[in-house]
């Protein structure tokens, strides 16, 4: 089997075979998994924070001088920030303090032009069940909220957090690694044929600038930018020893520890990711329905999801700085409890990394994007999508089995794409 990269950077190869070995290793007492858990925690979100403050170097340095050099480097360390966020979604779900706050740094689908103009030809110029669908906030000073009158003179971070799922719209959003997507990318008009975003680097240049407030608009990419950052310190801060995210889990006793772990790793595998980030757009054949739709990097987005679930199974991360962290992971506790199940399931990680390792491939040789993957008329890109999704799919129900064998209880987040087609449109 061909194995593939674990980490974005700093010349890491964690294969799952060399996770899975590691955490064999490691005495694996159900106290010691649960911690070793929080440890892994603490270790991604604060390796996303660093990616994050040198993604805002970046940006500042397109603030500064606005050329094709420097927008370049800003979309580059976009891309390399993404990896160690994405493998961190593992602690959604099963930990409530995660999840009530991941909406901030990673939602989508989004109403782009609540932020920035749009195309309207594509895009429309409304939307009955959005009025802030064309609110355009960089070139208003002032925009309606509602029966509010909402002072948008001075973009900052207070006004992107009033933004952000305003009138109760999950379309809403105004804050995250989506948002600075858009602001460094634009919109892909290119529908399923080839290409990403192309917005030019002069919508930056106030001495020569297009499509008008090149100021509000720097100064609301930077804005976004300052908040992705104290926005990861903040989750980073829960995951210390003394954070409120530990004492949540150390709450809730060594069973139901074990079964925060199962549940996210579950859940993100099946409902979010199997389900709502790609069966969906797979039976919609829509490109808006892909995670990361301005930049065409949903191929890294989904691998990365997957490899951030055999680093918490295992118990061993690749940092970002080189460093290995390594300690008693599920996969130790399951070996030893329930040694049949977790064989199976050591197998159905290894083919879902492969299938997703599959799709990167293709779209790293530069032979079609993700969105062209889904696109309609594509049995080969299709085909290729579905399998990992059904990958996905027996990786939950291998989760599941090591569940039972352990005699512990979990529910997995579903999805009407899997569960029930008939009611997606």
């Amino acid at each position: 089997m061909k194995r593939h990269l674990l980490a974005f950077t700093a010349g890491t190869v964690l294969t799952l075979a060399s996770v899975i070995s590691i955490a064999r290793g490691a005495e694996a007492t159900p106290d010691a998994v649960v911690k070793h858990y929080g440890d892994v925690a603490e270790a991604m979100y604060t390796d996303a924070q660093s990616a994050a403050a040198d993604l805002g170097k970046a940006i500042d340095a397109l603030i500064a001088n606005p050329t094709e050099d420097t927008l370049k480097a800003a979309r580059a360390a976009w891309k390399e920030a993404r990896p160690w966020y994405q493998q961190t979604e593992g602690y959604r779900f099963g930990n409530s303090i995660v999840d009530d706050w991941e909406g901030k740094v990673n939602s989508w689908p989004l109403d782009e032009g609540l932020i920035d103009y749009t195309d309207k030809g594509s895009y429309g110029e409304s939307s009955d069940e959005n009025p802030l669908y064309t609110a355009n906030v960089i070139a208003n000073k002032s925009i309606r909220i509602g029966n509010d009158t909402v002072d948008a003179t001075t973009i900052d971070a207070a006004l992107l957090e009033k933004l952000q799922g305003a009138g109760d719209n999950e379309a809403n959003v105004a804050t995250g690694y989506h948002a600075i997507e858009f602001l460094l990318w634009g919109q892909d008009l290119n529908g399923t044929k080839a290409g990403a975003g192309n917005r030019p680097v002069t919508d930056y240049d106030t001495k020569n600038c297009t499509n008008g407030n090149c100021d509000r608009r720097a100064a609301y990419l930077k804005a976004a930018s300052d908040l992705l950052q104290s926005d990861l310190a903040e989750m980073v801060a829960n995951w210390k020893a003394d954070g409120a995210a530990r004492k949540d889990l150390g709450g809730k006793g060594v069973e139901g520890g074990l079964s925060t772990i199962l549940t996210g790793l579950g859940s993100l595998s099946y409902g979010e990711l199997a389900g709502e980030r790609m069966k969906l757009g797979l039976i919609l054949h829509d490109p808006e329905e892909e995670h990361d739709c301005f930049s065409d990097n949903t191929h890294n987005s989904h691998y990365f999801d997957e490899a951030g679930m055999i680093s918490i199974y295992g118990g061993t991360l690749k940092r970002r700085d080189g460093s290995t962290l390594e300690g008693p992971g599920l996969a130790a506790l399951a070996t030893a409890k329930a040694p049949a199940e977790a064989k199976k399931l050591d197998a159905l990680m290894a083919d879902a990394e492969k299938k997703l390792g599959a799709i990167r491939d293709r779209a790293e040789s530069g032979k079609e994007s993700y969105d062209q993957m889904i696109g309609q008329d594509n049995p080969e890109g299709n085909a290729l999508v579905q399998a990992a999704i059904d990958a996905l799919v027996a990786q939950t129900r291998g989760i599941e089995a090591v569940v039972a064998a352990l005699n512990l209880k979990i529910s997995v987040e579903g999805s009407d794409s899997l569960d029930d087609p008939s009611k997606v449109q």
